[in-house]
């Protein structure tokens, strides 16, 4: 499922949902992913509640629930207005670059750690955003120093809330009996899904 509360030029709901559906079955994912196209401020006030970090960021992912089972994988969010200022200095479409933090949340989601799988990730992130004709990748553009200013660098708020999430047993705050249910009750953002 997409939602989207932030619109970006070039990238339909529909193209979003179908690219989930593609990279998701690229990474081995199982289950549904719900993906959150959201603000800066929505962002942060994520960012802060579950990493005690009051910025905004590019990307947050979050794991489902214990016990959820393979019906669902979790739950991506995405600041369209960094997606946008990253890609202006990086030099492609913000709907490029939604693709690639969807992917990289994505494989967070998956179970990779770019922070303790001595590159296994970066591997995996590199081959999939070529097979899916992505531009360089967030692993990739922190380790290049003419890019690693877009974005954040080498830091993964995904992998502190899946680390959060194991040990205080934190529900993530995007799943759908959660948030997204909230949003679509509440008749907020756009609802896509693509099956």
């Amino acid at each position: 499922m997409v939602i989207v509360r932030k619109r970006v030029a070039g990238l339909s709901e529909i193209a979003l949902a179908r690219f989930v559906t593609r990279a998701g079955r690229a990474a081995r994912l199982r289950g549904a992913v719900n993906v959150l196209l959201t603000s800066n401020s929505e962002l942060r006030a994520l960012n802060s509640r579950f990493r005690g970090k009051d910025r905004p960021t590019d990307v947050l992912s979050f794991p489902p629930l214990f016990g959820v089972g393979n019906a669902f994988a979790g739950d991506v969010a995405i600041s369209a207005e960094m997606a946008a200022h990253n890609a202006r200095l990086l030099g492609h479409s913000p709907a490029e670059e939604i693709k690639i933090l969807a992917l990289h949340g994505m494989l967070h989601l998956a179970g990779y750690d770019h922070e303790r799988d001595h590159g296994e990730m970066a591997h995996t992130e590199e081959r999939l955003r070529k097979a899916l004709h992505l531009p360089v990748g967030l692993i990739d553009r922190s380790r290049q120093p003419e890019v690693a200013g877009a974005g954040r660098k080498a830091r993964s708020p995904v992998t502190t809330m899946q680390r959060k999430s194991a040990r205080k047993r934190v529900a993530p705050p995007l799943s759908s009996s959660h948030k997204f249910s909230i949003a679509r009750a509440a008749g907020k953002g756009r609802v896509t899904q693509v099956r």
